[in-house]
């Protein structure tokens, strides 16, 4: 077999996987969509059909009339957008002090930091319980903004502290000749140089509260307080299974994130590109 011969197979091999992967990737949502917008009776037909007799609209409609849906998703745009804001100009603020600050103990301070992720949220979630409950910040908007901006911290300050160590030194020289203060320095020129990193960073912290579901469900015990996957999760009875509305709902809760990945898709990129390079 000549050399063209296997690069040109490689190449076959390559793109044949990643259809695979893209449609393995695509193929729930697919599913979750016809099944939205199929029958009733079709839903649960045997075998099963992928795609409908015909199309209607009537379980998107039981989403927004049947349940307080629009309120879910109210609440979770509050908590994740809150969340992530926070987590980002907190965390922005301490990435760079451990980036471009050299005192005693950065890297054990940021190994500690990174540990507190790794706790499971079913180990946090009684002392979490407890602690709001006493705070009266139960079925509140701050008692799931805390949790959040908490786990999500960790992820937040170790990504943005790589993309700060990266930049070049120089910058903070000229703006120290300039007469920029440290603060200046952060907001005016360090901070607009990692803007698509922080689009990334934002947009996982986005997805990881948007998605959240275990503190939900335990925080906010008030229907109008309920986010969205915990409406979702609840909306079964006992005597009925809406797999029709579940999945209209999966499908509307979809469209923001990726929406928002489109919105900011360059500067998506431009951030994971920029988590590639070397200073």
């Amino acid at each position: 077999m000549s050399k063209k011969t296997r690069t040109t197979a490689g190449w076959i091999a390559f793109y044949l996987f990643v259809a695979f992967f893209v449609i393995m990737l695509i193929l729930p949502f697919f599913w979750q969509f016809m099944t939205s917008i199929k029958p009733l009776n079709e839903i649960s037909a045997m075998p099963a059909k992928w795609i409908p007799s015909y199309v209607h609209f009537e379980f998107y409609q039981n989403v927004f009339t049947l349940h307080p849906f629009a309120r879910y998703m109210l609440n979770s745009l509050i908590v994740a957008t809150s969340s992530t804001l926070l987590s980002l100009v907190i965390g922005a603020m301490a990435a760079y002090a451990l980036a471009r600050l050299r005192f005693k103990g950065r890297k054990v301070l940021l190994m500690v930091i990174l540990s507190v992720s790794m706790f499971p949220t079913i180990a946090t979630l009684s002392p979490l319980y407890l602690i709001l409950r006493n705070m009266k910040l139960l079925n509140t908007y701050f008692g799931l903004i805390i949790p959040y901006i908490t786990f999500s911290l960790p992820m937040a300050i170790w990504l943005m502290t790589s993309f700060f160590s990266q930049l070049d030194g120089g910058f903070e020289e000229a703006a120290a000749l300039d007469g920029c203060t440290r603060m200046q320095t952060f907001t005016k020129v360090m901070l607009p140089l990692i803007k698509p990193a922080t689009f990334s960073v934002g947009l996982l912290v986005f997805i990881n509260c948007w998605n959240e579901y275990l503190y939900a469900l335990t925080f906010m015990t008030k229907e109008e307080m309920r986010t969205v996957p915990v409406g979702i999760a609840l909306f079964p009875s006992i005597n009925k299974l809406p797999w029709g509305d579940m999945a209209a709902a999966s499908i509307v809760v979809t469209l923001p994130l990726i929406i928002l990945v489109l919105i900011f898709q360059k500067n998506i990129i431009a951030g994971l590109t920029t988590g590639g390079m070397k200073g």
